[in-house]
């Protein structure tokens, strides 16, 4: 009997107890001092476990034969490769990359935006190619920019015809918006099966409007709000998106309160995500005030002691712990964490297509066209769908890879010149936050 090299096993955020978690086994649990003392000899190869403590770690999987241990990955990994073969797929699309806001952290800036407009004929060719090499495959549509909502008469014909091709196509689209012009394309967006609109609020409205401001410098925080107010009268999700940085984090509290007394909170069509502001495509200008993954969530642990009521806003994943404490099980290994080329692709009105949203709009990453004629380039798309934990050579000996799953395909790409690389996530840091967090509570 070994000791699973899938464990994940750490302290708790300020406590004395530790957990032990295993997503190929699917059990998780936490130990107290002595038990956690016991577990570290095995995994150091001393074990010393009374026999009925060592008969659960062996029932639970925590240790276990190696034989037995690799077909179980076998077999979870086919399940996997299975199960994500009959994944929807979201299907990106990018109207322009022009905007009407200049904001302070833009990762397109530096885009060339190409003299090539978006016109019917491009629109139609993009449902033709989805509708033909995704046929059969549940799917849905996402707009893009830029800012794809602008506010004059060619482009709301434009995303009209969208939405009623999609309509016509049977596919449901979402919006990934700035949301200034939200409102006037209330009537448009009702007219097709919308599953949600993406809008950004940075925090309470001098904060918000210290970031995200039109390119003539005024603010955009009111206006977004009667968009969003606006939406939510219509029936149309709003997925409330915060991007954080060290320039906003602690306005966190005073946005969830704005949202709460909105009565936002409480309404089904409504939800939340923080994104967190790094370098995407070119430095920032001010490197500084970004947080890594870690830093970002244990700041976020913090203000919620402080504040519990921003679980009300938000509540923060820290990897599993979120899903295991809401659903009393943990979720199916995760063998691949990068969407591209599998469940996800991205198109552009230059008739480009691209892996991800990560990647569209770099003209060297495109994959092929789709207009004005059809082309692909099988080789890359093949190396991105070839990418998983188990083609990934740094994966194939972590701990928790099946919760990792590799990261992002595009940043390890581009921090390691190679896209079966990994973009490392700090699982177990995370984990010792939403152990705390959630589970020890229970």
């Amino acid at each position: 009997m070994i000791y699973s090299r899938y464990n994940i096993f750490s302290r708790i955020k300020d406590s004395e107890n530790y957990f032990i978690l295993n997503l190929l086994t699917g059990n998780a649990d936490i130990l107290s001092p002595d038990e956690a003392r016991i577990v570290e000899g095995l995994r150091n190869g001393t074990p010393g476990a009374a026999a009925e403590f060592a008969d659960e770690l062996s029932e639970k999987g925590y240790i276990t034969d190696e034989a037995a241990e690799v077909l179980l990955y076998r077999n979870r990994y086919l399940d996997f490769i299975d199960s994500r073969d009959q994944d929807e797929i979201q299907i990106f699309f990018v109207t322009n990359y022009s905007c009407n806001f200049a904001c302070s952290y833009c990762y397109q800036d530096q885009y060339n935006n190409p003299k090539l407009e978006l016109s019917d004929e491009i629109i139609d060719a993009f449902f033709s190619y989805v509708n033909t090499k995704f046929a059969g495959r549940k799917k849905y549509i996402t707009v893009f920019g830029g800012e794809p909502l602008l506010n004059n008469a060619k482009q709301k014909e434009l995303i009209s015809r969208i939405i009623r091709q999609a309509s016509e196509s049977g596919l449901e689209v979402s919006f990934v918006t700035n949301g200034y012009y939200l409102e006037e394309y209330c009537e448009i967006l009702t007219a097709g099966k919308i599953r949600e609109v993406q809008v950004t609020l940075d925090g309470t409205e001098l904060v918000h409007n210290s970031r995200r401001f039109l390119k003539g410098g005024n603010g955009t925080f009111d206006k977004i709000v009667k968009g969003i107010d606006a939406s939510l009268r219509k029936g149309i999700d709003i997925n409330l998106r915060m991007v954080a940085d060290k320039e906003n984090i602690n306005d966190l509290p005073d946005l969830a309160l704005f949202a709460i007394e909105k009565g936002w909170t409480g309404n089904p069509l409504f939800k939340t995500q923080i994104g967190r502001n790094y370098e995407l495509h070119h430095c920032q200008s001010a490197p500084d005030k970004l947080f890594d993954r870690i830093s970002l969530y244990e700041h976020i642990f913090k203000l919620v002691k402080d504040h519990p009521y921003i679980t009300e806003f938000y509540k923060p994943a820290y990897s599993v712990s979120k899903f295991l404490s809401e659903n009393g099980e943990l979720p199916d290994p995760l063998f691949d964490s990068c969407p591209a080329c599998k469940t996800e692709w991205a198109f552009d009105y230059t008739g480009n297509i691209y892996s991800c949203t990560a990647t569209v709009g770099k003209t060297e990453e495109s994959l092929g066209t789709f207009y004005p004629s059809v082309s692909l380039k099988e080789d890359i798309v093949q190396e991105w769908e070839g990418r998983d934990v188990t083609a990934i050579k740094d994966c194939k000996t972590c701990s928790v890879q099946l919760a990792c799953g590799g990261g992002c395909g595009s940043v390890a790409k581009n921090s390691n010149g190679s896209i079966c690389s990994p973009d490392c996530r700090p699982v177990k840091e995370l984990l010792e936050l939403g152990f705390a967090a959630y589970i020890e509570k229970q």
